[in-house]
């Protein structure tokens, strides 16, 4: 493989392909499978990594906005797309685009039985969403005699899809708190699609969810950070293949002799005649301070080369002292032989974080299956 010229984020196919078929072998071949393209398919090129996975023969995708279904609807994705957090001015867009809405408060969904009737629909799928005890969006047990009169006396929509959200999913201490969302989850259903003639899809597995609880598979689960080769389980990450790769280059190196200091503040000061690397890469690229002043550091050579000082704008410094290097030489940032999730934890934060962090300026550089 050449190595980056430049800084690039690598979008691996084949692994992408090698994780839906993972995910996919854990729950029967009956349960339907929503990939979840939000936030640029997690910092990636959510038009790339969707044409990949309706190839591969994913049921369904959601995303997070609607422009996001827009953006995929216009670069060839037919197949159903959840936009899981719409907003009331969007609903004419939504049904010109064929997306599909979580329909999550009596609000809202007043208000799209209202647009949808102004513009004379019959049967449009929508999705209802229950808050389990997450407590962020969806209806509460008590409101369901409400959601099933405002269904019953409208014949403009119909219910594509029932689900729900785990909250701890990933947690075993947490495990009887995710075993009462699961009942629960499933006494609400019943209790909402009691008067109903068909038979919705129901989903309340995330990624975690499908590995910890494939009993709790439904009729679909819905997987986002394990398509990216993430597990939330050590045990399971080494099964999954990263999909991205963050490479830059080695710009400048310069020697610097004890009692120097390197960038803003003059917070870094070498103890030794040292080598220090400026890389073009830096917090508006997505890799924050939070990962400078030594907290983090990247691969060069299959060397270990701490971030050094203040993360600038667009620069970081590393600590190449004893590391064979020259200018040009490729750096990678996570990915390959750096785990995105030790990098992330170096910083305090999680994997979700860094990878859907990656500025757009960053090159996309696709590896194909």
């Amino acid at each position: 493989m050449p190595e980056a010229k430049e800084t690039v984020l690598e979008i691996d196919l084949g692994n992408l392909a090698h994780n839906y078929h993972f995910l996919r072998s854990k729950i029967d071949k009956d349960v339907k499978f929503l990939s979840v393209v939000k936030a640029h398919a997690y910092g990636s090129d959510s038009v790339v990594i969707a044409k990949k996975l309706q190839e591969l023969g994913t049921d369904y995708f959601a995303v997070a906005y609607v422009e996001e279904g827009i953006r995929l609807r216009e670069n060839g994705i037919i197949k159903p797309i959840l936009v899981l957090h719409p907003q009331f001015t969007h609903f004419e867009e939504i049904i010109e685009h064929c997306l599909e809405p979580n329909l999550y408060s009596e609000k809202i969904l007043r208000s799209f039985i209202s647009t949808a009737e102004k513009l004379n629909q019959k049967n449009y799928p929508v999705h209802i969403k229950f808050n389990t005890g997450l407590n962020r969006l969806g209806f509460d047990q008590p409101e369901i005699p409400k959601i099933r009169e405002l269904i019953k006396n409208t014949s403009t929509i119909k219910i594509a899809s029932i689900f729900s959200h785990l909250a701890a999913s990933d947690d075993w201490q947490e495990r009887d708190f995710t075993v009462g969302q699961i009942d629960l989850f499933r006494k609400m259903t019943w209790e909402l699609v009691a008067d109903l003639n068909y038979e919705p899809i129901l989903h309340i597995c995330n990624t975690s969810g499908v590995i910890n609880y494939p009993k709790a598979a439904f009729s679909m689960v819905r997987s986002g950070i394990g398509l990216y080769g993430f597990g939330n389980d050590k045990t399971v990450d080494p099964q999954l293949k990263p999909v991205v790769t963050l490479k830059t280059i080695i710009s400048q190196i310069r020697k610097l002799d004890k009692g120097a200091t390197v960038g803003y503040n003059r917070v870094y000061k070498v103890e030794g005649p040292s080598r220090i690397a400026t890389l073009p890469i830096g917090h508006a690229d997505g890799i924050n301070r939070i990962y400078g002043k030594q907290k983090a550091g990247v691969i060069v050579n299959g060397k270990y080369a701490p971030i050094v000082g203040n993360v600038c704008m667009d620069i970081i410094m590393i600590d190449v002292t004893g590391i064979e290097c020259e200018e040009g030489d490729e750096v990678i940032v996570f990915g390959g032989p750096q785990h995105a999730v030790k990098f992330a934890e170096a910083g305090g934060t999680i994997s979700y974080e860094l990878i859907t962090g990656v500025q757009r300026r960053v090159t996309r550089k696709v590896i194909p299956e």
